[in-house]
């Protein structure tokens, strides 16, 4: 008994992980199709939540501002990213390389609590002197734009270390001038850790609360800021079936690209 519980425990280990990990998330979709409002009882099918989300104008309106937040944070991240990894990775010596490196790591080892409280203090007073900008979208974008970019160049200076520098030299030998040579060749090497970086500085920038919750305005809500504040008020279906259709959104995207992933490598194997 003994030698059996020791050659199967990796795996009850493994399983009370993934079981705390997603039962959680399995318990708040059967209880997003629960006809009444209880959470401890299955008291019958129904889509009435479902129904109450589509004519929740604050949780769509949320949705539609934490798309257009995410979107606008993940590209300028995924540059400012990009172009601070190149910088750190190609050029080693130069004035304030130091400073310059904590700086951009800083974030990520900073509490967002900090980091949102200095934002706004720092919107407050350009607004006092400069009238500009106003706390809203813009502002949020900023911020998440800050964390972003952290994430960022981590992910992207971890490929340029181990890209081939043979590549680059051997297009410079041939004539092509910098910038040609970042272009033509550096740029579509590491487009997969841009892409990684975009995805990840799009989902941080998504579900971001306290960030937001410091630099949102009047009228300016994302969805996750909707949501926190419904779940303060007590249990609501409504956020359940919000939650629901985020996690079906992100499980069919994520199978999709496995299988975009899949059929590349299987042409890759075949092709001659």
């Amino acid at each position: 008994m003994k030698r059996w519980i020791a050659k199967h425990i990796g795996k009850f280990w493994m399983l009370g992980i993934f079981g705390f990990l997603y039962l959680p998330i399995a318990y708040l979709v059967v209880f997003s199709f629960n006809s009444t409002r209880q959470d401890a009882k299955f008291t019958g099918f129904s889509l009435r939540w479902y129904q109450a989300l589509m004519n929740d104008s604050r949780i769509l309106e949320g949705f539609v501002l934490s798309l257009k937040v995410a979107f606008l944070s993940a590209t300028f991240s995924a540059i400012l990213g990009t172009l601070a990894a190149f910088v750190l990775v190609r050029y080693k010596k130069f004035f304030g390389r130091g400073l310059f490196s904590g700086m951009v790591s800083a974030p990520l080892v900073m509490p967002e609590v900090i980091v949102g409280l200095s934002l706004l203090l720092l919107m407050v007073l350009l607004q006092r002197t400069t009238g500009w900008p106003e706390r809203g979208l813009i502002t949020i974008v900023l911020g998440h734009i800050l964390l972003g970019m952290a994430y960022a160049t981590v992910v992207v200076q971890s490929r340029l270390q181990d890209m081939d520098r043979a590549l680059e030299e051997a297009a410079m030998d041939l004539g092509c001038r910098p910038f040609q040579v970042f272009y033509l060749v550096t740029l579509p090497s590491i487009a997969p850790a841009i892409i990684a970086a975009w995805l990840l500085s799009f989902t941080l920038s998504f579900d971001d609360v306290v960030i937001s919750e410091f630099l949102s305005g009047p009228g300016v809500t994302t969805l996750p800021q909707v949501i926190f504040s419904y779940a303060r008020r007590g249990i609501n279906p409504t956020i359940f079936a919000a939650a629901t259709l985020l996690i079906s959104i992100v499980t069919l995207a994520v199978l999709a690209y496995s299988a975009w992933v899949l059929r590349q490598s299987l042409r890759r194997k075949q092709t001659p």
